[in-house]
C-alpha cells in the first residue's frame, strides 16, 4: 500500500508539474514580446505561415541582416511563388535570399541553418517564426549550431490574437500540441549541454518591432 502511495504522489506530482510547465509556457509564448531593433549577421525564417516569410523579408529590406535563408521549403514551392509571398523586388530576392528545401521538420530546419551559416560564417542569427514555435525551434538550432548567437524575432499568428488562449479552444489545442513536442527538443538539449558543457549558444532579447499579421 505504501509503494502505491508514492506511485500515485510521485505520478501525481509529475502531472502537476507538467500542467504547471504548460500554464508558463503558454503565457509566455502569447505575451506580447518587447523587440528591439539590433542588426545580425543574416536572418533565418522557418516556414509554416506566409506571415513568417513576409516580416523576414521586411527585416532584409531594412538590413537587418546580410542575408535571409527560408528553411524547410516545400519541394512543390517554386521561387516565383516564395518572391510573390516575401514582398521583395525581384534583384533583393535573387541577391540575397538562398532557399532551404531539406528540411521536413525544426530538427531539419535546425540542421539546414547550421549548414548555411557554417558555410557562409555566420555566428549571429535573428530567428523569425510563430510565437508558440519559437522556443522549440531556439531549442534545436542552440543544439545544432552551439557557438552562435541567435535573437528571436516571433510572428504571433491570428490564432492567437483573437482572444485570451484558455478561451479559445484551437489556441489550446495548438499550444498544448506544441508544448509536448517542446518538452523532449528542452531535454534533448540539456543533454548535448550536459555532454559539452563548454559550448555556449547565446540567446538574445528579441528583435526589432512587433510583427503585424
Amino acid at each position: 500500500m505504501g509503494l502505491r502511495r508514492a506511485i500515485m504522489a510521485t505520478t501525481g506530482g509529475a502531472l502537476a508539474l507538467a500542467a504547471f510547465g504548460f500554464v508558463v509556457f503558454a503565457n509566455t509564448v502569447t505575451r506580447q514580446p518587447e523587440l528591439r531593433d539590433v542588426q545580425a549577421d543574416a536572418i533565418v525564417v522557418l516556414t509554416g505561415g506566409q506571415t513568417r516569410i513576409s516580416e523576414a523579408a521586411r527585416l532584409l529590406q531594412d538590413k537587418r541582416g546580410q542575408r535571409l535563408l527560408i528553411s524547410g521549403v516545400n519541394q512543390k514551392t517554386g521561387r516565383a511563388s516564395l518572391l510573390k509571398i516575401s514582398g521583395l523586388d525581384e534583384e533583393t530576392f535573387n541577391c540575397c535570399v538562398d532557399l532551404g528545401y531539406a528540411a521536413l521538420n525544426t530538427i531539419g530546419n535546425a540542421d539546414e541553418t547550421a549548414r548555411w551559416a557554417q558555410t557562409l560564417g555566420y555566428d549571429r542569427l535573428i530567428v523569425v517564426t510563430a510565437s508558440y514555435h519559437m522556443p522549440r525551434s531556439l531549442a534545436e538550432l542552440a543544439r545544432a549550431m552551439p557557438n552562435t548567437e541567435l535573437v528571436p524575432h516571433p510572428v504571433a499568428p491570428d490564432v492567437l490574437r483573437r482572444k485570451a488562449w484558455w478561451l479559445d479552444s484551437t489556441a489550446a489545442r495548438l499550444l498544448a500540441s506544441e508544448y509536448v513536442k517542446f518538452l523532449p527538443a528542452a531535454a534533448r538539449l540539456a543533454v548535448s549541454r550536459v555532454m559539452s558543457p563548454w559550448q555556449s549558444t547565446s540567446v538574445t532579447a528579441s528583435s526589432g518591432t512587433p510583427p503585424k499579421s
